[in-house]
């Protein structure tokens, strides 16, 4: 059975690195396959039994997940709707997010996915419209503008898509002014998932009530039904740099504790009979009652935390536990993980895309291999849980050494003496507390929340200290397949059982893990990568030994842009801890939104702008330069030269931004890539007419993302560019690039890639700069639907 699990999963994981579907004639076909295999004797036969079923049902919940679509044509159309409220709100800044359970379309005839998600804006463009108090399970009528599900796609970055295929969520949008026409229809709909919800965030809403301005009400709200989204960037910073951000949420270690205590409970109060003497351990044993008890009690919790990975995975297990315990028939651990690992694939084989679903599981499956079946020696009982304890927390630091580093390209140093203090503070103290405030009555709740609130401030503050600390955190590169897999055979050795020859010699395994360096062009070559940051700029340039950021990406929110989002988990996986320099074009937000968190994240050499002095990025910059016509400089053989704009137009303060921007080009031996910004007309005329032998380029990022007041005939027939690309964002509000502007480049037989159509865009002189285009070269199955 547990081969054939394992099997399972590993079959539903392959479905998830393909590119396309397979057909139904082949799911049908592996289908037959694995039935026949299942009547065939041994453990490998079992186990490709289990992966061609994996593999079948994966593909068959993925065509069923992806069948109801949004048609392109209905894209930005004013859709009336009439639906419930499906999850907890969200507020941010002047708005709220939410999911949408659509029952009916109001109007034409129109196809609309059963769940969407909504954004509703305080005000759109010219038009200001209330934001309502929307609550889990109200029906409203609302006017929507809808767009297929799309997100950023970059090397190392957060594939939203992904996400909301697995949360079901088919289009997103926004709700439109409609005055009356947007109304609450019903207070609640009755329905299991709208209770859920509704508990959810009647609980969040008298913790933040008991807990008014609190830095870390946030923190609480997590614990106690799983929403995270009022933890700020910086709180986050900090707990994943100590290592306890697994804490930070309801983790299995709170379910466990939560689920054992109301067992004991129960067993205590039925072994004395509720102090009755109804004698009731006569009619049902008291384990069967505790059993039952935790199971039931896991359940609510895990209802309340949003049915995470790690939450269903305990949930599972105390399950089998429970159920093992109810019919008499103990089963060992492994069985009681691989079935865990079974509901858990069985329910959502895109948890496989979670590193939540990895950690989890790695780290039970490490604690099972170093602990069960081990001779304990007898200690005193207290001193014994203490051991205990200290050497499950030295398992699974050690364990998850490799794995963090595949996913995070980083782990902690402090982690284990910043989860000695924690995990006993927030399990025993911080959780219960947190609990029993949410749900008892004022003013026992108000003081419960205050004293739990206190705790998490005073860990945090000493998290904040170990933080702090350079040594804090050992990054290097995101590890190749082999390297990690040679790591992971290291901690196997280290963890083997005591007596096993030379264990600390798997230590050897891991210093090709933690010393590895950045890749980098060799001398006289660049690469160049130009992300994907919806509609901004943002592109790193690398020669053998510097590296340029042109641009820092747009602001999404107050707390998001490109840097936090994009480029620096890209610098993160890469290695690469230091900025030679860094060029913002101008001050528009989509090109300078992410300059100041780039700042304050990584180290910079300089910062080359066309920026007034008093500007925040110019203040917070390290030493800073104006960008200047004639500016030039060589690194490792590859020529910069910047070409605008002019030293004297800094005199002048009418232009706008735009026409100040920093134009760059750079040249790597006969290649050469020019950086227009948002240039327009009027500066590619001033270019071309005092510096047209310096604008030939093979590869030309278009003036204004492709803007109708820049790309002229004489500014493109001076650059004769070989390929274009246009950053922009999917559907962006400005349409770019224009259409006549795509006409003007086919005609010239130019190359012409979008980074919402290709995703991240790499180029290398050493290939001729050749494009590679992230969403082709990782194409998944759930891209371009």
């Amino acid at each position: 059975m547990r081969a054939a699990i394992l099997g399972f999963a590993c079959g539903a994981a392959v479905l998830q690195v393909l590119a396309a579907l397979p057909s139904a004639s082949t799911i049908a076909a592996f289908a037959a396959v694995a039935f026949l295999l299942c009547f065939l004797r041994g453990v490998f036969r079992m186990a490709m039994a289990g992966a061609f079923a994996g593999f079948c049902w994966a593909a068959l919940l993925a065509h069923l997940a992806l069948a109801p679509e949004l048609a392109r044509a209905d894209e930005g159309r004013d859709i009336m709707v009439v639906g419930t409220i499906d999850s907890l709100p969200h507020r941010f800044g002047q708005g709220v997010r939410f999911n949408f359970k659509v029952e009916r379309v109001l109007g034409e005839a129109t196809r609309v996915p059963p769940r969407v998600s909504l954004s509703w804006y305080a005000g759109y463009r010219d038009a200001a419209q209330p934001v309502a108090d929307v609550q889990p399970g109200e029906r409203w009528q609302l006017v929507v503008r809808l767009q297929r599900p799309h997100g950023n796609a970059n090397p190392h970055g957060f594939d939203y898509e992904a996400w909301l295929l697995e949360q079901g969520v088919r289009a997103t949008g926004y709700v439109r002014p409609a005055g009356e026409s947007n109304k609450r229809l019903e207070t609640f709909v009755f329905g299991f998932s709208n209770l859920v919800e509704h508990c959810r965030a009647t609980l969040r809403e008298r913790i933040l009530r008991a807990l008014p301005d609190k830095e870390y009400a946030g923190v609480i709200v997590a614990l106690v039904v799983g929403d995270q989204r009022s933890i700020g960037q910086a709180d986050w910073d900090v707990f994943n740099r100590t290592g306890v951000g697994h804490l930070i949420s309801i983790s299995g270690l709170h379910i466990t504790m939560v689920a054992g205590l109301f067992a004991a409970l129960a067993s205590f109060l039925w072994r004395r009979s509720f102090f009755t003497g109804a004698q009731l351990p006569l009619r049902m044993p008291a384990q069967k009652v505790a059993a039952l008890t935790g199971a039931v009690v896991a359940l609510v919790y895990v209802l309340l935390a949003g049915f995470g990975v790690p939450a269903q995975r305990t949930l599972y297990m105390l399950a089998v536990v429970a159920a093992a315990l109810w019919f008499g028939r103990l089963t060992q651990v492994s069985h009681v993980l691989c079935m865990a690992l079974g509901v858990v694939v069985l329910i959502d084989p895109w948890a496989i895309t979670s590193p939540g679903f990895w950690l989890s599981f790695g780290a039970v499956a490490a604690i099972l291999y170093a602990t069960t079946g081990r001779t304990a020696v007898s200690q005193p009982r207290w001193r014994g849980m203490l051991l205990a304890g200290a050497h499950t927390q030295y398992v699974v630091t050690l364990a998850l050494v490799p794995l963090t580093m595949l996913l995070f390209s980083q782990v902690s140093l402090v982690s284990p003496l910043a989860n000695a203090l924690a995990i006993p503070l927030v399990s025993f103290i911080v959780t219960p507390l947190a609990l029993a405030g949410s749900m008892l009555p004022a003013p026992l709740s108000t003081l419960l929340l205050g004293v739990a609130h206190y705790a998490v401030q005073a860990l945090a503050w000493v998290l904040t200290w170990c933080a702090g600390s350079r040594l804090a955190v050992w990054s290097a590169p995101t590890p190749e397949p082999w390297l990690f897999a040679f790591a992971a055979i290291g901690t196997v050795w280290m963890l083997a059982p005591r007596g096993w020859p030379h264990r600390w010699t798997g230590l050897a395994a891991w210093l090709p893990l933690l010393t590895a360096q950045p890749t980098h062009p060799p001398p006289g070559e660049v690469r160049v990568t130009a992300f994907d940051v919806g509609q901004g700029m943002a592109l790193l340039i690398e020669t053998s030994g510097h590296r340029l950021l042109y641009d820092t990406g747009p602001a999404y929110t107050p707390e998001s842009n490109g840097a936090n989002r994009v480029i620096l988990p890209y610098l993160k996986a890469r290695g690469i801890g230091v900025l030679d320099g860094v060029i913002v074009s101008h001050s528009d937000i989509d090109h300078a939104g992410g300059a100041l968190t780039l700042l304050d994240a990584i180290g910079v050499g300089w910062v080359a702008s066309s920026l007034w002095y008093d500007h925040p990025i110019v203040r917070a910059a390290p030493h800073h330069v104006r960008c200047a016509g004639g500016q030039q400089w060589t690194w490792d053989g590859v020529r910069f030269e910047m070409l605008h704009p002019a030293m004297a137009s800094y005199d002048d303060p009418g232009p706008k931004p735009n026409a100040r921007g920093c134009v760059l080009r750079v040249t790597a031996g006969e290649s050469a890539i020019l950086l227009a910004g948002d240039i327009e007309a009027a500066q590619e005329a001033q270019l071309v007419a005092g510096s047209a032998p310096l604008l030939r380029a093979d590869v030309l990022l278009a003036p204004h993302h492709g803007s109708g007041t820049s790309s002229t005939p004489a500014f493109l027939a001076a650059v004769q560019p070989r390929l274009v690309l246009f950053q922009v964002g999917y559907r962006n509000r400005y349409r770019h690039p224009k259409r006549e502007v795509v006409e003007r480049y086919e005609k010239l037989g130019v190359e012409r890639l979008r980074t919402d159509e290709s995703g991240a865009i790499l180029l290398d002189s050493a290939s001729g700069f050749i494009p590679e285009q992230y969403r082709h070269e990782h194409a998944r199955y759930w891209y371009g639907r």
